[in-house]
């Protein structure tokens, strides 16, 4: 897509590097296999060493622990050029990194930082984020989850749903409530009491691996419990933050990649003697198109800008999330509805980005809940109770 405002100029060179390295990457390593992925609910698991190679898990995290230091605004633009390949892989990127190691990086004792965090960077060690519960989506104070102190540790009861990786995760960072409030917990797959179900029949995210976690009587060592988590409920939303500051970047990869198909498609496809892009209603839907995806840069880059400065805050990361999932699902029904009957085809891609958007438009924070932060923000009135 044309760099329309010339927003290369405002990044440094070693993230245009990463960028263009992640998007040939994509290009040739993903897209080959992604809609045959896509058709057979598969995640392409051998992709997990090269994405490790790349350097993109933890990348914001200090070198000492796996990571390379890197700014926001390149793990943004990470993100931007996975879901250009597919919703579903930057997902497991995201949870990787924003959802599993910031934690573990945020809350842990430096025993856990050293003991997962450089293992997670290399790919070694993969996680799941466990804190949605089948009737706690949008408010999760209200989950059913507890943890109980006992002997030498926790003891963990409960059930999670919609968790992304959590069918291959070596770990779960949990949330439970306790006596004192909700804390986290470093969950291990071969803990007794603890398993999974993997969640079948998804029409969105299929090249995405999705499950159930299941706690029953589930021992926790001591050491397993993340001690920063203490501040309770606003810590697990601390993680939230970093995952959809990365899904406002991705989405609009996903729309990228569906705007460049409606418009080399537009200029190919002949109708009435004449390619479909000379038409004015084609024109003007390429247009909004467009105007969107160059607004919602501007906005992602600016925020990413003010969260490596340290000046970012939810509010702002809410904006973001909110703006760039409505208008890429917007976007992708547009290039669907230019490609015609060719748009409800895997083979040209805009149907299976149109699909995931519905979720992404979804998880991490509805619309609506993020309208109500903002809302909140905007008349210092809370629409929440």
């Amino acid at each position: 897509m044309e760099d329309f405002l010339l927003i290369d100029e405002l990044l440094a060179d070693e993230e245009k590097l990463l960028r263009d390295n992640v998007r040939r990457f994509v290009q040739a390593e993903i897209m080959p296999g992604i809609a045959e992925a896509y058709e057979n609910a598969h995640f392409p698991r051998e992709i997990i060493p090269r994405l490790a190679e790349l350097g993109l898990f933890g990348m914001t995290l200090p070198e000492n622990y796996g990571g390379s230091n890197a700014s926001y605004l390149a793990y943004g633009l990470v993100c931007q050029e996975l879901e250009r390949g597919d919703s579903g892989i930057r997902s497991f990127a995201s949870v990787q990194s924003s959802l599993c190691m910031y934690p573990i990086f945020a809350y842990g004792t430096e025993e856990q930082k050293i003991r997962f965090l450089p293992a997670m960077a290399a790919g070694k060690i993969i996680g799941c984020f466990g804190l949605t519960e089948a009737d706690s989506g949008s408010d999760p104070a209200s989950m059913r989850t507890v943890a109980k102190k006992v002997a030498g540790g926790w003891q963990l009861t409960g059930t999670k749903m919609w968790i992304t990786n959590a069918p291959f995760a070596d770990i779960a960072i949990v949330w439970a409530h306790t006596e004192e409030g909700i804390r986290g917990f470093i969950v291990e797959k071969n803990f007794k009491g603890f398993s999974c179900n993997e969640i079948k029949h998804k029409m969105s995210l299929r090249a995405s691996a999705t499950g159930e976690l299941i706690l029953t009587n589930c021992f926790v060592p001591a050491e397993n419990y993340l001690p920063g988590s203490e501040k309770g409920l606003a810590a697990a939303l601390g993680c939230l933050s970093q995952a959809r500051y990365g899904i406002a970047w991705g989405a609009m990869g996903a729309a990228m990649a569906c705007y460049d198909i409606a418009l080399n498609y537009a200029k190919e496809r002949q109708q009435f003697n004449k390619p479909i892009a000379s038409f004015q209603l084609i024109q003007k839907d390429l247009v909004d198109m467009f105007n969107e995806i160059v607004k919602a840069q501007l906005i992602n880059w600016r925020v990413g800008q003010l969260k490596d400065q340290g000046k970012s805050d939810f509010n702002m990361i809410s904006l973001v999330k909110m703006n760039a999932c409505r208008e890429a699902l917007n976007i992708a029904r547009m290039a669907r509805n230019i490609l015609g009957g060719n748009g409800i085809s895997l083979e040209y891609h805009i149907i299976r980005h149109m699909a995931n958007l519905e979720t992404v438009f979804t998880y991490e924070g509805t619309d609506n809940i993020h309208h109500l932060i903002l809302g909140k923000h905007i008349t210092e009135i809370s629409a929440f109770s």
